[in-house]
């Protein structure tokens, strides 16, 4: 019968895990610092028709004032 050595696969896997737990630490960290989510959003700086029209504001409404 197959005897499996759980020391020797913990052991094993122990290196794995720990550089794996600093690698997403370091990958989180630096991309708090630099933003980089924010940097790529595209948000109009006027609202103009086409956006207002994405936002549910009907820009005839100014037209007909």
């Amino acid at each position: 019968m197959l005897q499996i050595d759980w020391e020797l696969i913990m052991s094993d896997l122990l290196p794995i895990a720990v550089s794996a737990f600093v690698v997403i630490v370091l990958v989180l960290l630096i991309a708090r610092k630099f933003k980089l989510s924010s940097r790529y959003e595209r948000a109009p700086r006027v609202l103009n028709s086409w956006a207002a029209l994405d936002k549910g504001i009907d820009p005839t409404e100014d037209q007909k004032q």
